[in-house]
């Protein structure tokens, strides 16, 4: 049955509908999907309650018994329906659903949890306005590319030009999507859990889910209106799976989300923008030639900033635009006992001696600082690499002998100088504690350690699946004292619960240090937050808190500043391989302090030049 007020079988669009459009403003006429909310105030407005409603924020309806009668009766009898007050009635309808302002972003007067930051505002109206809904959302970390999607998605379901969208996400950040897009933006996405979860209109999955069949099959064979994809850095490398099923993936609108569009070089970044948006910064050979001149190094670089900001927005905590509380950092410093002095100069021996007979080997020779790095963290990490390299060596190398001396330096020690200072930080703190390490060896050993001591604590790394990663982030947040998280299991955490922060051993890349006090210090972070760098004496882990904090200061830098330090620095080498050279070459302790300080001494001027060039 027919009514003025729904469309025809086939015309989804409500055109054939019995009372034709009148044009009621100079605006560009609205796409066939928004035009058809034109009916939905006068199905709301009939009512029992004779007082006025306010149903549209430029209009009042008032609507009596009377007149619901007389609609009931003429739906009784399927006419008639070319009655005048009727066609007034669309008329009024189509003239309630038009916005005021096309360019405005209508979905802020529908969002009665909270209330947006500006930039975030800003973001979401670029995006629809200028980038035709394919962008890079490249904030810094903290600021809220999670809602600045959800403000776009928003707004393509209320203009109607938006319906099948697809969420792709880290398997730990599925339920947290979910949940943002519930509470705050009203979105009913819903979590992807069995095939037939493919079938709702908004689903959230885990990337490593999707790609894989059956789901991919099924996927693939279907045509999305928005796909998000959270952790976008993850398709830098275009020979990957996860590059190439996103590819593969038919969408109308893309959003890609990520902090750190390039990681290594120049590639990163063409393979990002290029599975985007094909052909914006031309073929790979054209890319090479007009903008690279390094692959870690760019060229022509006004016009390259100029592409690429045709597609990805990047807000900066330096802007200004967005108050955040202050960060508190302490250096916690603690000698090892000598049992544990012996295991690190046993293995700082190992290191030397075995460098240069390795023969350039990178696999040997980062396991060689990997080693070097672990007797800093705990003699657990240390045990499992030094028996990994057992495994790999022949029955009659050398070197096994000497191993087996490290095994028994491990053997001699009795207990663990950092946890125990950290357990007495711990009770002094007296709150929420995140611990990060880099290590599962050494996360393993922390808990056993804090259960022994009546300490609560949980754990949360990468390989967990997303149901136990779920359960752990809600035993932190309800219930215990202290959560322990490796550097993959950190990744897109939201912790602004939690305000303080331990270093139980720290990355040799400042930004991977930023990235963990950014899983705290964020938007909606309402305490300062405390930072502790534990630091032990006489190892290169005293060097390389020194390097960090009283060289360049970096915990003080904005993440946008110490970004730009890192990337000059790394035009020739990254910082990684700069310090693992040192380590392996030093041939005593004194060398190394002496290179070290050399290398503070150039990160120093790298800084002074970021900031001489970017004045605040």
């Amino acid at each position: 049955m027919q009514t003025p007020f729904s469309s025809p079988a086939g015309d989804p669009s409500g055109a054939a509908a019995a009372a034709p459009a009148i044009p009621l403003t100079s605006e560009p006429p609205l796409a066939p999907e928004i035009e058809e909310a034109a009916f939905v105030p006068f199905k709301a407005s009939f009512s029992t309650d004779p007082a006025p409603r306010k149903l549209h924020p430029l209009v009042e309806m008032h609507v009596d018994r009377g007149a619901f009668e007389e609609l009931e009766r003429r739906v009784e009898r399927n006419g008639p329906w070319d009655d005048w007050s009727l066609y007034q009635l669309s008329y009024e309808a189509e003239e309630a659903s038009l916005v005021s302002d096309f360019h405005a972003l209508q979905c802020l007067t529908l969002l009665p949890h909270f209330d947006p930051l500006p930039h975030q505002v800003d973001t979401a109206r670029r995006v629809l306005h200028e980038m035709r809904g394919r962008a890079i959302l490249a904030d810094e970390v903290g600021l809220g590319k999670t809602i600045e999607a959800g403000l776009i998605l928003k707004e393509y379901l209320i203009r109607g030009l938006v319906k099948k969208v697809l969420i792709l996400v880290p398997a730990s950040l599925v339920l947290q999507w979910v949940r943002e897009l519930n509470s705050k933006f009203d979105i009913p996405a819903v979590a992807q859990k069995k095939a037939y979860t493919w079938n709702n209109d908004i689903v959230v999955a885990s990337m490593d889910t999707a790609k894989r069949d059956p789901h991919r099959a099924m996927l693939l064979d279907n045509e999305f209106d928005l796909l998000i994809v959270d952790e976008a850095h993850k398709l830098k490398n275009k020979k990957t799976g996860n590059y190439q099923f996103i590819n593969e993936l038919r969408k109308k609108y893309c959003l890609l989300l990520t902090a750190t569009p390039v990681q290594n070089d120049m590639s990163e970044l063409y393979n990002l923008v290029t599975l985007l948006k094909p052909g914006q910064l031309g073929g790979e050979g054209d890319f090479a030639t007009n903008f690279v001149a390094d692959r870690r190094v760019p060229k022509n670089e006004a016009q390259l900033h100029e592409a690429i900001g045709q597609v990805m927005i990047r807000n900066r905590r330096s802007d200004g635009g967005v108050e955040f509380t202050k960060r508190i950092v302490t250096n916690v410093p603690l000698r090892l006992s000598s049992e544990e002095m012996a295991l690190y100069e046993g293995v700082n021996e190992y290191v030397r001696k075995n460098a240069s007979s390795e023969g350039g080997d990178l696999t040997s020779m980062l396991s060689l600082v990997t080693l070097q790095r672990e007797v800093c963290s705990s003699r657990d990490a240390v045990f499992l690499t030094l028996i990994n390299l057992d495994k790999k060596m022949a029955e009659d190398s050398p070197l096994r002998p000497r191993i087996l001396q490290l095994v028994e330096l491990i053997r001699n020690i009795k207990a663990n100088t950092k946890a125990e200072k950290t357990m007495e930080l711990i009770r002094s703190i007296d709150d929420k504690v995140i611990i990060f390490t880099e290590y599962r060896a050494t996360q393993d050993y922390l808990i056993r350690f804090f259960k022994e001591h009546d300490l609560y604590a949980v754990p949360y790394r990468g390989g967990m699946n997303r149901g136990k990663k779920d359960w752990m982030m809600d035993l932190f947040r309800r219930r215990a004292q202290i959560m322990v998280a490796t550097e993959a299991g950190g990744e897109g955490i939201n912790l602004q619960f939690c305000h303080n922060v331990i270093n139980f051993d720290l990355p040799w890349n400042p930004m991977r240090v930023e990235q963990r006090i950014g899983r705290v210090h964020r938007l909606g972070q309402t305490e300062d937050v405390k930072i502790f760098n534990l630091c032990t004496l006489g190892t290169i882990e005293e060097h390389i808190v020194h390097l960090l904090h009283e060289k360049i200061n970096m915990f003080e830098l904005v993440i946008g500043e110490l970004d730009e330090i890192i990337q000059q620095l790394e035009k020739v080498e990254s910082l990684e391989s700069r310090l693992a050279q040192i380590v392996l070459e030093s041939t005593d302790s004194e060398e190394l302090r002496k290179r070290i300080d050399g290398l503070g001494d150039t990160l120093l001027a790298t800084k002074n030049q970021v900031q001489q060039e970017n004045p605040s």
